[in-house]
């Protein structure tokens, strides 16, 4: 590291704001200011990561360090055992120069920071403060995200006509929930968007060699994923102008015949600053503003934006860090061996989209809540086993993203404190909202017998197990009593004692 003399002071730059416009790095000024990263030896091996999650993270960063070296910052890399070590020994070689950085995103680092005296300066990457949250929040009882949203279109002026919404509704969610087009005999089938293919370069090739130093699980880089802010705008414009249009209706389809459906595959940048919520909302906007994009497809697309996305992040600082913890449940079942082994399982619909997380570590978020989670929920899994299995697993996993996700939304853990009801179905919806049933060896229509669809089994199985809970929730009264009343219940606990075990033993 150069001679302190040469710098005012020194900006350090987390794994999540590699934003050269906002935060710490839009302050940045050639031949005052150090640039410095660290490369934790903790946060890169203390857990089992999808490969490419770890490569975007790596890369990204590499890439910026290159783009700001030839800028005319001096960039440096500290090797440190933790985070914490990294900053002490950055500090004690330069005692006198201020330390900044951008408020990071998760509660760990920030108290890390915190405890080092390091000067944090907004986290503008988001459009929400947490101070505002807390301010929309002190007004209701039940922090509803469809309340949280309106608030957010109105205070940005997004889609609105004066104090109204455009189209005069708010939301247009039921224009949004279309299964997978199933064409009729002779007609031809439902062509989706292509997804772009990124090209690796030097960076990429290296960053991608030193994978081999880490245990890691999934495939290897394979292009799905843009490591640069030009192949991240890339996506963005690709999005706008071959699948928004569309992005509405088959928002929560579970097709087999392609993994990105309609979805914009925005969500890993935004979560480490390479591209900024306001620019993604305004690009689909501008977009809609042209012609011939539906209303219920551009509203869709901002409820999950500025609603959906900054609710998270917002609920995340809103509760204090023990929600990470919380098990409202008291379920304590291991993760399914299914989850690392897309063979480990019989259900059809599990094993592709285990091997999709395992070749992209990605499916879009229905996947993730009424499989994944849905699953985990139903077999009584533990709230953590699935919260780290997510955070590792999946290129988007920020820590901001998956405890609310996983705790409050997919498992039901925090007792309905963010969401009122729990997130559940049978094969039922599975078969509605996909194409998996058809060449699966379980029927979804049925509750017991050998062929009994699981998440049929368990669904059932889980409204009676959990009956004295759910007692004084209006909204779980209707199919708790409806589960008390199956004539088959014996049948049914019968039948799900023998799927449990058979997930457990990878037999199901």
């Amino acid at each position: 590291m150069s001679n302190p003399q040469f710098s005012e002071r020194i900006i350090f730059v987390t794994f999540d704001q590699l934003s050269r416009s906002h935060g710490a790095l839009a302050t940045a000024v050639p031949g005052q200011d150090q640039i410095v990263f660290i490369e934790s030896h903790d946060m890169l091996t203390a857990r089992t990561w999808h490969a490419q999650r770890l490569f975007f993270l790596l890369s990204c960063c590499e890439h910026l360090k290159s783009e700001l070296d030839a800028g005319g910052f001096q960039v440096t890399t500290i090797h440190a055992s933790s985070m914490r070590s990294g900053l002490e020994k950055l500090r004690a070689q330069h005692p006198d120069l201020p330390i900044v950085s951008t408020s990071p995103s998760s509660r760990s680092l920030r108290q890390v920071l915190n405890s080092l005296g390091v000067e944090l300066l907004p986290n503008n990457n988001f459009l929400t403060t947490p101070e505002q949250f807390t301010s929309w929040a002190s007004g209701y009882k039940s922090l509803t995200m469809e309340y949280f949203y309106r608030w957010q279109r109105k205070r940005l002026n997004i889609l609105m006509d004066h104090d109204q919404p455009v189209g005069g509704q708010w939301n247009l969610d039921h224009d949004n929930r279309l299964p997978p087009p199933r064409p009729k005999k002779g007609q031809p089938p439902h062509l989706w968007p292509e997804p772009l293919r990124f090209e690796s370069d030097q960076i990429d090739d290296q960053v991608r060699d030193r994978l081999s130093e880490f245990h890691t699980w999934g495939e290897p880089p394979n292009g799905t994923w843009a490591t640069t802010r030009t192949g991240a705008l890339a996506q963005l414009a690709h999005f706008t102008e071959n699948s928004l249009t569309n992005f509405g209706p088959f928002e929560d389809a579970m097709p087999t015949d392609t993994w990105t459906v309609n979805h914009s595959l925005l969500s890993p940048y935004l979560n480490v600053g390479l591209l900024h919520p306001g620019e993604v909302v305004q690009a689909a906007i501008d977009k809609y503003e042209q012609g011939g994009i539906p209303l219920s497809s551009i509203e869709g697309f901002v409820r999950q934006v500025i609603g959906w996305r900054e609710y998270i992040n917002g609920i995340y600082w809103h509760f204090p860090d023990s929600y990470r913890e919380e098990n409202a449940l008291d379920t304590h079942g291991k993760l399914l061996p299914l989850f690392m082994d897309p063979q480990a399982t019989q259900m059809n619909c599990m094993s592709s989209v285990i091997a999709d997380v395992q070749e992209r570590a990605w499916v879009h978020h229905i996947p993730r809540l009424m499989l994944l989670s849905n699953l985990a929920q139903l077999v009584g899994m533990k709230p953590q086993e699935l919260l780290d299995w997510m955070r590792t697993h999946f290129i988007d996993a920020a820590d901001w993203v998956m405890v609310p996700n996983v705790i409050g939304m997919g498992m039901h853990a925090d007792g309905g404190a963010m969401m009122t009801k729990p997130y559940i179905a049978g094969g039922a919806y599975i078969s509605r909202m996909s194409n998996y049933c058809g060449g699966c060896a379980f029927d979804p229509k049925k509750r017991t017998g050998e062929d009994a669809c699981p998440f049929t089994t368990l669904y059932w199985d889980y409204l009676d197990r959990n009956r004295d809970y759910f007692a004084g929730n209006h909204r779980m009264s209707r199919p708790v009593a409806a589960a008390a009343q199956r004539e088959d219940l014996e049948q049914i606990r019968d039948r799900a004692s023998q799927v449990l075990l058979g997930l457990y033993d990878g037999k199901i």
